[in-house]
């Protein structure tokens, strides 16, 4: 079971969401083949010190997700990286990832709370400020993920919350709230704004080829950091 020792309190979260048909940029096909290159996107981000990686691969069978999450527990392992898997507790179980992330219309957090070990890691989706009450009442959770933010290419036909939205859910909310949802490294400041934790993406980390990809994220990590010390002096 991974057990990497990364508080979910730190100073600022940083979370890479998988969509292996946004990441892998030069591989068409969007199946199975592309797992590979999405393991290196995971590898560069945990090296340049994200703090989650959240596997999101809806589509994909069993199997393949199955020796996805395994192949991303072996690539941060040597990282502070924790990796969850989105809405599969029994793939998290199996392939020893550090916990799972439930959607928005999850009920069950204390059961899949149950489920693992001591120190699972246990995050939901919300959109409103009563989603994020709900979310926080069993006390079985502990971070959620606000979007849509911003206009993202991810959600087309969602309306953004907006920043004062997103004040109002992290102010309802007793765990820590990561930001999704059209985030670039140039929101960071205005984000942390809000007293959110941090932010969550998954084009925030699409960087390009992977001869400057690795050095491209590590800057792009590193410029969220300090954007939100910056910006936490403006709440």
């Amino acid at each position: 079971m991974a057990c990497n020792p990364v508080p979910l309190r730190s100073s600022t979260l940083i979370c890479l969401v998988t969509d292996r048909t946004a990441l892998a940029e030069t591989v068409a096909d969007a199946g199975a083949g592309v797992l590979p290159q999405l393991l290196d996107v995971i590898a560069d981000c945990a090296d340049a010190g994200v703090d989650l990686v959240q596997i999101r691969e809806p589509d994909l069978h069993d199997r393949s997700l199955l020796d996805l999450v395994r192949g991303a527990v072996d690539r941060t392992r040597t990282t502070s990286a924790r990796v969850v898997v989105n809405d599969r507790p029994d793939v998290a179980l199996a392939a020893g990832a550090d916990g799972v992330h439930l959607k928005d219309d999850a009920r069950c957090a204390p059961r899949v709370r149950a489920l693992g070990p001591r120190g699972w890691i246990l995050g939901r989706s919300v959109h409103d400020v009563p989603g994020a009450r709900r979310a926080t009442q069993s006390g079985a959770i502990d971070y959620l993920l606000a979007g849509t933010v911003f206009a993202s290419a991810s959600k087309p036909g969602r309306r953004p919350l907006g920043l004062d939205a997103l004040r109002g859910i992290v102010r309802a909310s007793s765990r820590p709230v990561l930001a999704i949802g059209g985030v670039t490294a140039d929101d960071g400041a205005v984000v942390a704004a809000t007293g959110a934790a941090g932010v969550a993406g998954i084009r925030l980390f699409r960087c390009g080829p992977s001869g400057r990809r690795r050095a491209r994220i590590a800057e792009r990590v590193q410029a969220l950091r300090a954007a939100f010390d910056s910006g936490r002096t403006l709440d």
